[in-house]
């Protein structure tokens, strides 16, 4: 499986028509962790999975999405609802509870990666406000492949760049 994951996008439709034309038939499946200020049915979520985020005001957008993408189980919400901003307990809970290899999120504005419970649990950080240690990258997304290997992760700038410390393995 090899996907694009984006969050928090805050009214910036034009990124997501940029990464959705960009990445058209180069990934699997593409996913957007909220707070896109978006209605649901627009059609720029036609090819994405997308969740409701705090900033969200259309309640017909789904508040979490599970998922299997190529045999590999997503589990993904905004992250408001799972108090990721205390921690992760509560998040790692849903995604075990639905069984996923990959857990998305947004909500905090910051990327960050990690194991938990033999989980990869991932925010791809604000594509439009950036927030923490990696503001200067004016924004990022991500990119996750999974493969008989483990999981590789690779963070992009919102020019569309790799950026070469932000690149991650994880052995199966």
């Amino acid at each position: 499986m090899k996907c694009l994951v984006v969050s928090d996008s805050h009214g910036d439709r034009d990124i997501l028509v940029q990464l959705l034309e960009s990445y058209d038939g180069q990934v699997d499946a593409f996913f957007h962790c909220g707070d896109s200020e978006l209605a649901h049915d627009d059609a720029v979520f036609d090819d994405m999975y997308v969740v409701q985020g705090n900033m969200d005001y259309d309640r017909d957008l789904p508040e979490s999405v599970s998922v299997k993408v190529q045999d590999t189980p997503v589990y993904m919400t905004h992250g408001h609802l799972v108090g990721v901003n205390f921690g992760l307990e509560h998040l790692v809970a849903a995604g075990e509870q639905h069984h996923a290899q990959c857990v998305f999120f947004g909500h905090t504005h910051q990327l960050g990666v990690e194991r938990h419970a033999g989980m990869l649990v991932l925010n791809p950080g604000s594509i439009s406000q950036p927030r923490g240690e990696f503001m200067r990258l004016g924004g990022t997304y991500a990119i996750v492949e999974t493969s008989a290997n483990g999981i590789d992760v690779q963070y992009y700038n919102c020019e569309q760049q790799p950026v070469p410390e932000l690149k991650f393995h994880f052995a199966n």
